[in-house]
């Protein structure tokens, strides 16, 4: 016969580590331990996300939005073509095959057309448009028309359709800078068998560019950043490939530099810097 007070106590199981009942423990804290480690990772993290937020904040003080703090190693700046494709492929006699190539330079060509540009100043071709001291610095003109064939005016498919594409080129933005450029230039090799220079030869190609020889007036430098300069277009150079029928179904290899008195277009170790290529070819 058991006495008063040698009853056993009752076995712990596997549940008693997740909530105990006659301690009222929650894997094996009470209410109160854990309100209280809740309560220090609160304070402890809100305080280590307000210090990171209030670095942060300086740091993007110091920082203008339009325009880079750093830019000394880009001060020759690097070339972009349109359409987006360093592959210009495609079936003149399949629409489709060309359509987003007609679609990006339709894109980019919507805030150059002259309903944008005549809030612009016409500027005096031939000289830079300094305006240091002025506050909100004007922008110059730079209207779709400029562009001839490749204005997408008198031609919506951009000379696609005929076989003839026109490509878009534009430099870089480099903020408060002439950049020294006065002359955007295309240098075309063709590549079949061996590397030909572009008028060489039976089957040479023929090159049209706008504005005429390829030339970025100086009237649109130096820029001075989107913010300060509001209404600002890249100047843009075209190139209308006049391919015959003897340059369809062969790879055509286009380089196109940029040359000024202080520009850099031939460095090994940066193949992109001051020049672009890209292939063409156009089948029928």
């Amino acid at each position: 016969m058991e006495k008063p007070g040698d009853e056993k106590e009752p076995e712990s199981t596997w549940k008693h580590s997740i909530y105990n009942p006659r301690t009222g423990e929650f894997f094996g804290r009470t209410a109160s331990s854990w309100g209280l480690i809740l309560l220090f990772y609160t304070v402890f993290y809100g305080f280590l996300t307000g210090m990171f937020s209030l670095t942060l904040w300086v740091m993007l003080q110091t920082l203008d939005e339009n325009v880079p703090k750093y830019n000394d190693r880009v001060s020759s700046p690097g070339l972009v073509i349109i359409p987006k494709s360093m592959e210009i492929v495609y079936n003149k006699s399949e629409p489709l095959q060309y359509r987003q190539f007609i679609q990006h330079l339709e894109t980019l060509l919507q805030k150059y057309n002259d309903s944008e540009q005549v809030e612009n100043e016409m500027c005096l071709s031939g000289q830079y448009y300094e305006q240091e001291g002025e506050a909100q610095k004007k922008a110059c003109q730079f209207r779709r028309s400029f562009l001839g064939r490749c204005s997408g005016l008198a031609d919506p498919t951009f000379g696609y359709a005929q076989g003839q594409p026109c490509v878009l080129i534009k430099m870089n933005r480099v903020s408060h800078s002439d950049s020294g450029c006065s002359s955007l230039v295309l240098r075309t090799t063709k590549v079949l068998k061996t590397t030909l220079a572009i008028g060489l030869g039976e089957n040479s190609l023929q090159i049209q560019y706008f504005p005429q020889d390829g030339h970025i007036d100086k009237m649109y430098f130096p820029y001075y950043g989107k913010k300060a300069q509001s209404g600002y277009v890249q100047p843009l150079v075209a190139m209308n490939l006049l391919l015959s029928k003897e340059n369809y179904n062969q790879d055509i290899t286009v380089e196109c530099r940029v040359e000024g008195s202080n520009l850099k277009n031939n460095d090994d170790r940066d193949k992109f810097l001051g020049r672009v290529t890209f292939r063409l070819l156009v089948t029928e």
